[in-house]
């Protein structure tokens, strides 16, 4: 009797990390498609919004860590053996989150860019939301890579604890250049071309995107 209810909780316990497997491995969950599909229609303003109404070489102060770039996203896959793409997807999410409130931040009430923005912001934490309620609990509590956590720990300083060489001064359009980019890149699987298979994480893919506005802007 004892070995039958140890081998019935053994089998449990196995079939219990089968069925939580697949959740924890998912890249992205179907939900996420649709909320940041919404985004991704904002973000196809971003050049009437971000650059038209601003004056010429306009650029706010962010965080060198809120510069995101794709090239930031293959530096920290070299760095982290197996890096899991569900940290860099937290890790998006964090880092925009700021990025947002600080365009938001520097935006009088009745500047033309606003209503755009604060839009832009609703749909990305609308995004957020069905990003943490398609994972279970769990994920969201566990350590991140010494690396991911550094940056983390960055973001989340307070800023007047970081020093002068740790911001930069970049335009709106780039960081929500940067914010599109990247998105697609790690959520990849919900911008899937009906084409050729795309490398969205690949710099070359968004050069020539610009030649044949692949990404047309209004």
């Amino acid at each position: 009797m004892v070995q039958l209810s140890t081998s019935v909780c053994l089998l449990g316990c196995l079939l219990g990390l089968f069925l939580l497997a697949p959740v924890l491995m998912a890249q992205t969950p179907a939900s996420m498609c649709t909320p940041l599909k919404t985004l991704n229609d904002s973000l196809s303003h971003r050049r009437r919004y971000m650059k038209h109404n601003f004056p010429i070489n306009y650029t706010i102060r962010v965080h060198q860590k809120e510069v995101f770039k794709l090239t930031n996203i293959s530096r920290m896959k070299l760095q982290v053996v197996g890096l899991d793409e569900l940290v860099l997807q937290r890790l998006w999410f964090q880092v925009n989150q700021g990025v947002l409130k600080k365009i938001i931040r520097v935006m009088p009430e009745r500047h033309p860019s606003r209503p755009y923005t604060a839009e832009l912001e609703r749909r990305f934490r609308d995004a957020e939301g069905v990003f943490v309620q398609s994972h279970p609990a769990e994920v969201f509590q566990q350590d991140l890579p010494e690396t991911i956590q550094d940056i983390w720990d960055r973001l989340t300083e307070e800023p007047d604890r970081e020093p002068d060489s740790n911001w930069r001064f970049v335009s709106p359009k780039s960081l929500l250049d940067n914010f599109c980019h990247t998105m697609y890149c790690l959520f990849s699987e919900c911008f899937a071309s009906t084409e050729a298979q795309q490398d969205y994480c690949g710099v070359s893919h968004w050069r020539k995107g610009r030649k044949k506005d692949f990404q047309p802007e209004s």
